[in-house]
């Protein structure tokens, strides 16, 4: 059984359907890849997975509990973190205090830090050193640069300790340097947790996903492993081709 499966997922925004008869599957420990061209679905469809829409029909299910058109708060108690596309931080708190507040135990305390200061600071400086931030732990998040960001919104999602990760365009606003360290931060991440990412990028995804998805009228018209995608027809044929690059480690 996989980890997370979507199946004949549908979703319209009035007369436009987005959406339709979606079918995704996750096997815990995998590191899945969703691409497609803009205005193909997926960050509809990654709303719908992460309880942001709900579905008009179909099902989602997490380790065989549906968890369909629940509230985002209540996926995310399931197991289920995001990342976003435009980071959400507390620009005004220290990057410790970020990754703090997205604590299990800081939230249902309903974010007071006060109780228990010092365990919480050592989980999350625990977390900051996962994502190569420990030793800026104290600084405030605005004065980080923007590949640091990048990095301190995935820890912020790693601190609620997720099952799984679904990462939005990470690269997005990148430069060479930043992605490179992010790709070596995904690469350490894909040890120990199931991950999933929308991403533009085709060098960067396809040197890490074990197996990507490609979106388009709303629909998965092709799956498989980098490689095998390399040499679908339909990829090669269209521009999606052209950015798949040639076959490398991963």
């Amino acid at each position: 059984m996989a980890l997370f499966e979507a199946t004949r997922l549908r979703k319209r925004f009035g007369d436009r359907v987005v959406l339709e008869r979606i079918d995704l599957s996750f096997e815990e420990g995998m590191l899945a890849g969703i691409i497609g061209p803009n205005g193909a679905g997926k960050t509809t469809c990654f709303n719908v997975l992460t309880g942001r829409y709900k579905p008009d029909g179909g099902r989602v299910r997490l380790a065989g509990e549906d968890i369909t058109g629940l509230p985002p708060r209540l996926v995310a108690r399931k197991g289920v973190s995001r990342s976003f596309q435009i980071m959400n931080l507390f620009d005004e708190f220290s990057v410790r205090e970020n990754v703090a507040l997205a604590l299990p135990e800081i939230r249902a305390r309903g974010f007071d830090m006060v109780g228990d200061a010092e365990t919480a600071n050592d989980k999350a400086d625990a977390v900051l050193e996962r994502v190569g931030l420990r030793d800026k732990a104290d600084l405030l998040a605005r004065n980080l640069s923007y590949g640091d960001r990048r990095a301190l919104e995935i820890g912020i999602a790693l601190a609620a300790e997720p099952r799984i990760l679904f990462l939005d365009e990470p690269t997005s606003g990148l430069g060479a340097d930043a992605t490179a360290r992010l790709a070596e931060l995904v690469r350490s991440l894909k040890r120990t947790l199931t991950m999933v990412i929308i991403e533009h990028d085709m060098r960067f995804l396809f040197g890490l996903a074990d197996r990507v998805s490609v979106i388009h009228w709303g629909q998965v018209i092709a799956e498989g492993t980098p490689d095998e995608l390399r040499r679908n027809k339909w990829v090669q044929a269209s521009n999606l081709g052209q950015l798949a690059p040639a076959g490398e480690e991963r």
